[in-house]
């Protein structure tokens, strides 16, 4: 899982994959252009998401960029070179539906934050499900500074923040230090430079030891709860632990628990 922050990009691809121990780490790959979201990535992304959600062997997905800077946004030049627009839609659809599959994904993801995340960069840390972040890193929604309000990156942000701050940080362009992030809520962890991937790993190893059927129906509760009124977020919550129950590996992990004996391994999901 490690990435090394002066490790330039390699011609290899645009996005690099490694899997262990149930752990997905996928790294964006343009650290020259501080993993500026191009359309071959954002491509190259959507396949591997599509592909892990049929993958049951992961349980947890990493996101993570090489280079100096965890995701600096939108690639601004591919979108002045034809800024048409249905070119543009066809951008910003692409890139809502990456967003979108992150939260419909079985599988928790977390951001691996360093350098900075600004614009679609903190759109995309604010849409994974968890996020740990490096003591350097800055984050923001900086789009207005140069005449293009953050409107998607908005849509994430504002469900992760509180309304006031989520507005400045909008209206402003203005950047956050990482502890001002975990206050607003944006991540859950802020650690040195030189422990970030050792927290990272810590946080991923923990919820790939859970049975990974509990937290696909729990990720998949989270997220449709948060939109409904609360007796329609009852009802389907309900259900879920209803349907949670009936599974086996449910049973005996109940059994084991009230008999005071170690968790049984968890099934594939």
């Amino acid at each position: 899982m490690a990435v090394d922050e002066e490790q330039e990009s390699s011609n290899e691809s645009v996005l690099l994959r490694s899997d262990a121990g149930g752990i997905a780490s996928l790294i964006l790959n343009r650290g020259d252009k501080f993993n500026a979201l191009s359309t071959e990535l954002m491509s190259a992304f959507q396949d591997e998401l599509n592909s892990i959600a049929e993958d049951s062997t992961v349980r947890v997905v990493v996101i993570s960029g090489n280079g100096p800077a965890f995701c600096a946004g939108h690639d601004l030049k591919e979108m002045l070179d034809d800024p048409d627009e249905e070119p543009v839609r066809a951008l910003f659809q692409q890139c809502s539906r990456m967003m979108v599959t992150l939260t419909r994904l079985p599988q928790p993801v977390i951001a691996r934050v360093h350098g900075i995340a600004t614009a679609a960069g903190c759109q995309l840390v604010a849409q994974c499900d968890l996020a740990v972040a490096a003591e350097d890193a800055r984050f923001g929604t900086s789009g207005i500074n140069a005449g293009l309000f953050c409107g998607t990156p908005m849509v994430a942000v504002t469900r992760n923040l509180p309304r006031k701050q989520a507005m400045e940080l909008l209206m402003t362009g203005e950047f956050i230090d990482a502890e001002t992030a975990q206050v607003y809520g944006l991540v859950n962890r802020v650690v040195p430079i030189g422990r970030l991937d050792e927290a990272v790993a810590e946080l991923a190893g923990e919820i790939a030891s859970k049975g990974p059927a509990f937290v696909a129906a729990g990720k998949r509760l989270f997220y449709r709860q948060i939109e409904d009124g609360i007796e329609a977020a009852y009802e389907q919550a309900t259900e879920i632990m209803v349907e949670n129950i009936q599974m086996d590996d449910a049973r005996a992990g109940i059994d084991a628990f009230l008999a005071k004996r170690p968790m049984p391994k968890w099934k594939d999901r």
